[in-house]
């Protein structure tokens, strides 16, 4: 079994633990082949790491819908399609100027990042993101929290990987 296949059954049964639910309330998608991600690659004109192609290969992410138990902390994966929806989404719409940026290192200090790609959300306006643009210090596909209402920015992970088992290691 790959490493992403044996995060993925870790991350669902400890999600149907926590919710007293089952697997069919995460509402999990089909994986996504290697050429999918071309289109968001080619939109955010980064390279796409190997550890989440390798994460979204066993499941797409999960469906938007109301009712879906989140699989990490507080945050539903999103799609493929909704990561460039989301994407675009924030490209359009952080105003730059709305709040002073307080980022940590190893994160150019910027508000929003087209460099940024959205991966998971709390359904009201935060996200959870890939740096595919590190400030000096920092590691190319870091794990970060981008906050609507909130200016600080700061490494949750080195890689999505280090992430997912940084999240199984608080709910143990």
């Amino acid at each position: 079994m790959t490493q992403a296949a044996q995060l993925w059954q870790k991350l669902i049964t400890l999600a149907i633990a926590r919710e007293s639910s089952t697997e069919e309330k995460l509402q999990l998608l089909p994986g996504v082949e290697g050429q999918d991600w071309s289109r968001l690659a080619e939109s955010i004109k980064a390279e796409i790491p190997a550890e989440l192609k390798a994460f979204y290969q066993v499941y797409g992410g999960q469906r938007d819908e109301i009712g879906v138990i989140p699989l990490v902390r507080n945050l539903t994966l999103l799609s493929l399609d909704s990561i460039l929806e989301q994407w675009q989404f924030l490209n359009e719409e952080v105003d730059q100027d709305e709040m002073e940026v307080d980022n940590g290192p190893g994160i150019k200090p910027t508000l929003w990042s087209p460099a940024w790609i959205p991966l998971a959300t709390n359904g009201a306006g935060d996200y959870l993101c890939l740096d595919t643009d590190p400030d000096i210090g920092g590691t190319y596909g870091q794990v970060l929290y981008y906050w609507h209402d909130w200016e600080n920015r700061s490494v949750e992970a080195e890689s999505w990987f280090a992430f997912i088992e940084l999240c199984l290691t608080e709910e143990e």
